[in-house]
């Protein structure tokens, strides 16, 4: 009898540990998600094959994780985006993880991007980086995608204005509106 007690708090207590765990990791991730969005966002966990766990379903279409420890990130990094971006982030993943030099990474994404394989980001859906050397110093940095938009398309100018939003890398896959103050 006192062999089945011991077994039975040994893997209740396993469970409080795995469960806890799982809840500081959901945690971190909804740091980047809004306030408003937060209790409804998907919270996933990247594998090293770049497929993913998810950590808590959630009820709208954002989905937040954690990106410290992967390759060129900063020391905290933790980032929400649409459900539907899922595929170009592993994409993204799979190519960070095989830079080792951050600076070859802009080469290594404007290759696919010549290629046409650069998978499409869901047009106006958010990016929110929430990242820094802890997090006590992490900021938080919103995008817009709005890929293929133009100055013409979206009559935002392409390069940066005083307290105004505009198009980085307009006509590409990656075009995104950049949110000052974000």
């Amino acid at each position: 009898m006192k062999r089945v007690i011991v077994v039975a708090l040994s893997i209740l207590a396993i469970s409080a540990a795995v469960f806890a765990q799982s809840s500081a990791e959901i945690d971190k991730a909804l740091l980047a998600a809004p306030r408003q969005l937060k209790e409804g966002a998907t919270v996933i966990k990247w594998k090293p094959d770049f497929t993913y766990e998810t950590l808590k379903k959630g009820t709208n279409r954002l989905v937040c994780y954690d990106r410290t420890g992967q390759p060129h990130q900063p020391p905290f990094a933790v980032e929400c985006t649409s459900i539907a971006n899922l595929d170009r982030v592993a994409q993204n993943l799979k190519v960070e993880a095989s830079v080792k030099d951050k600076k070859d990474l802009e080469p290594a994404f404007q290759a696919l991007e010549k290629e046409g394989k650069w998978i499409k980001p869901e047009f106006g859906s958010v990016w929110i980086h929430y990242g820094g050397a802890d997090q006590s110093q992490a900021r938080t940095h919103t995008t817009i995608a709005v890929p293929g938009a133009t100055t013409q398309s979206l009559g935002l100018p392409d390069k940066p204005t005083q307290n105004g939003a505009w198009i980085m890398n307009a006509g590409s896959s990656v075009a995104h509106i950049m949110v000052p103050g974000s």
